[in-house]
């Protein structure tokens, strides 16, 4: 019997099938991995020359992006590949990680990046116009749409018991691949997530009511929280909640093949930063937050996102540590409800035992809330992924089939990245 991939073969042309489309995106894995190798910095000179050639190249394709014309409602089927380019380019944090950009994007649309000396020649943008598309499309489906992926479905089931399971099973939770959220990884992580931000989410403030519930057997109405107030008298407008861990940077980009593909896109944000998720990295205290399952869903979303709050005379090197500006793309009523905008300060432990989140990793979270926002690839990820959990094909092609074929092949599903108090 053929396989899956044969049996679809038939319903795509040759230059359009999914094995076409995964070929491409093979050889610009290469090319992120060798932009994002140890290389000498760009010289002022040819990052000046390569910043302006790189504009010209995005705002040719911004002027002909026909996702500027649609009608609001036809956007969600689409998404701006020049903005999302452009933004991608923008939000990097430091000259190293622009420089990583550079050279991964004139790699990938045929142009020699250490040839770039009259920034007004001629380009050829018949040739370059697939390959600007096609590098468009690889942080999509190789980063982008990952990290949607994770704000979607079903929680982890319980770690103690889940981690016997697979034991039982005779399931090896410490390879390579399995070490990244086993049970009882994020287990060890749920514990010192719960102890560092002292049982409640660090966006709202609510308590786990799983904890009240066992203080209050215990002591009744003398129950008090980690810092010694009584749990029956919390001024809080949703004094409890049912509450998560949530990573920074969720599993979601280490759970398929291209998992190296997405690090290298993840060092274009921030030149070193991948180190810090890379294999058991992920599980760590500093890329996770404690939150209520409905805030858990929006930041995982990358609806809401958290701006460090600014120094003395808006200096970032006396902004203030691990004090945030909790902000959002959500609608009005919503951040009205929860709040928002808030400024807090995240807890940290007495002993420093427990790392508290990592501004680094928050950075680029917030980042990437900014470009999917910006570019229209958000709303555009939220339907492609609710049409993949509902099987759902659209006679105008507005369910991106294509892609949703090339992502099943590749083994990309919805996951959920949460781990349940309860």
């Amino acid at each position: 019997m053929p396989d899956i991939e044969e049996q679809i073969t038939g319903i795509y042309s040759p230059a359009s099938s999914p094995q076409r489309h995964l070929r491409h995106q093979a050889s610009l894995e290469n090319v992120l991995d060798v932009a994002s190798a140890a290389q000498d910095p760009l010289t002022s000179s040819e990052r000046t020359a390569a910043r302006q050639v790189f504009y010209r190249i995005v705002q040719h394709f911004e002027a002909i992006d026909p996702f500027q014309g649609m009608a609001r409602a036809e956007q969600a089927n689409a998404y701006s590949h020049p903005l999302l380019v452009r933004y991608t380019y923008e939000y990097s944090f430091s000259e190293d990680s622009r420089d990583v950009f550079l050279r991964a994007f004139f790699d990938s649309v045929g142009l020699d990046l250490a040839g770039l000396v009259n920034t007004r020649a001629e380009i050829d943008f018949d040739k370059v116009t697939p390959h600007f598309h096609g590098f468009a499309d690889h942080l999509i489906d190789n980063f982008f749409l990952p990290l949607k992926a994770s704000t979607a479905k079903t929680p982890q089931p319980s770690p103690a018991y889940h981690s016997a399971v697979l034991r039982a099973q005779g399931a090896d939770t410490g390879t390579a691949h399995g070490f990244i959220g086993t049970p009882d990884r994020l287990a060890s992580l749920r514990w010192e997530c719960l102890q560092r931000d002292r049982h409640r989410c660090v966006v709202t403030r609510s308590f786990s009511n799983t904890e009240y519930q066992a203080r209050f057997k215990a002591h009744r109405d003398n129950a008090r929280d980690d810092g010694g107030a009584l749990l029956s008298e919390q001024a809080n407008a949703r004094p409890f909640a049912a509450l998560e861990v949530a990573h920074i940077i969720p599993h979601s980009i280490m759970k398929s093949a291209s998992g190296q593909a997405a690090l290298a896109v993840l060092d274009m944000f921030d030149k070193g930063v991948a180190h810090l998720v890379d294999g058991v990295e992920i599980d760590r205290a500093r890329n996770a937050l404690t939150l209520s399952i409905d805030i858990h869903r929006y930041f995982g979303a990358f609806e809401i996102y958290f701006e460090p709050v600014p120094g003395v005379h808006g200096a970032p090197e006396t902004a203030q540590k691990n004090v945030y500006r909790i902000q959002s793309f959500l609608p009005p009523a919503l951040n009205t409800m929860y709040g928002l905008p808030v400024t807090r300060t995240l807890f940290v432990t007495e002993s420093r035992t427990i790392d508290p989140p990592s501004p680094r990793l928050l950075a680029v979270h917030r980042a990437i809330a900014h470009i999917l926002h910006l570019s229209g690839a958000g709303d555009y990820l939220d339907k492609l992924l609710r049409d993949m959990d509902d099987s759902y094909v659209r006679a105008d092609g507005g369910s991106a089939l294509g892609r949703m074929v090339a992502l099943g092949l590749r083994g990309w599903t919805s996951h959920g990245s949460a781990v349940h108090y309860e």
